[in-house]
């Protein structure tokens, strides 16, 4: 794959990511932005222990993670990569899911797994074609 094959197949991923946090943020409580931090709503442990530190601590751990997400999706082997990019679009869709059936409904959810799925075989698609 060409450095624009390694760069499209990070999307599905780094969507997902990015999705999981902005929601998580969104539905903190006003309380843990007042910086009751013993507030904090996260599931993932190290988020969890890094959010009740600093109010500040989903953000840092966030922009981390992705960084990681783009490196390694981009430096691991080809199957590697993909295994680890499809690992973390599915974490993520099911992170996203903890805050969306609560406040959105269970078929919000089966929306978003619904459209990353598609992102992701769109993206394998466009890849592959561009490989034949």
């Amino acid at each position: 794959m060409n450095k624009k094959e390694k760069l499209i197949v990070l999307i599905p991923a780094l969507w997902a990511s990015l999705f999981d946090v902005v929601i998580t943020i969104v539905h903190q409580s006003k309380d843990y932005w007042n910086g009751n931090l013993e507030m904090a709503n996260e599931g993932n442990p190290i988020g969890n222990f890094i959010m009740k530190n600093h109010v500040l601590g989903i953000f840092v751990i966030s922009f981390f993670w992705l960084i990681v997400i783009g490196v390694l999706g981009y430096y691991l082997p080809k199957k590697y990569s993909r295994i680890f990019l499809l690992f973390v679009l599915m974490v993520h869709s099911l992170g996203a899911s903890t805050w969306i059936i609560p406040n959105y409904g269970f078929w919000t959810a089966i929306i978003l797994i619904l459209f990353n799925a598609i992102l992701f075989y769109k993206i394998e698609d466009l890849i592959n074609k561009e490989l034949e």
